[in-house]
């Protein structure tokens, strides 16, 4: 459980960064340097929060609400299942992308739970707090993109090596709490 906590700990986290912002780098450099720019707000987002809340784990330690494990993976993978949807990978594999982003972000979420390090209000924090930072940078980004007149539907999309051009399914994410 440990190892699956730290994906949401500096030294999970900034390989993730560096991964994703290396990924993204030719189909969409918009995003891979938004990326490590957006996690840094998560960290600065969380520590305020924290500050600001001040209530302690179930371990007694300070500062559990919100958990930033599930605060940072929901803002990282958020983005993720975001690009999937606007690109034109194949529905199956987008599918896929968005299950394993899900499945990644519980499994942390569950395993702060079983190490006593958050109660389950601190992962609702994490989550609620994280999905609101995603949405409004995500509108932000694709405004400003928008407004420089740069950002035509087809180059707000990202584009996989194996895509068929012109071929554009775009599956639409729900998320529930």
């Amino acid at each position: 459980m440990l190892a699956v906590s730290g994906l949401g700990e500096n030294y999970g986290l900034i390989p993730l960064i560096a991964l994703g912002s290396a990924i993204l780098w030719r189909p969409s450099r918009r995003w891979a340097v938004t990326l490590p720019i957006l996690m840094a707000g998560t960290g600065a987002l969380q520590l305020i929060a924290k500050w600001a809340v001040d209530r302690p784990r179930p371990n007694l330690a300070a500062w559990g609400f919100p958990s930033g494990h599930v605060l940072s993976l929901v803002v990282y993978f958020g983005l993720m299942t975001y690009l999937l949807a606007t690109s034109t990978a194949a529905r199956s594999r987008r599918r896929l992308g968005y299950a394993g982003c899900v499945v990644i972000v519980l499994a942390v979420g569950f395993s702060r739970l079983y190490l006593e390090a958050h109660w389950v209000s601190d992962l609702a924090g994490g989550l609620t707090l994280g999905l609101a930072y995603l949405v409004a940078t995500i509108w932000l980004v694709e405004g400003i993109t928008r407004r420089r007149g740069s950002g035509s539907p087809s180059e707000a999309q990202v584009h996989l090596a194996d895509d068929q051009p012109g071929v554009v399914e775009v599956d639409p994410v729900v998320v529930t709490v």
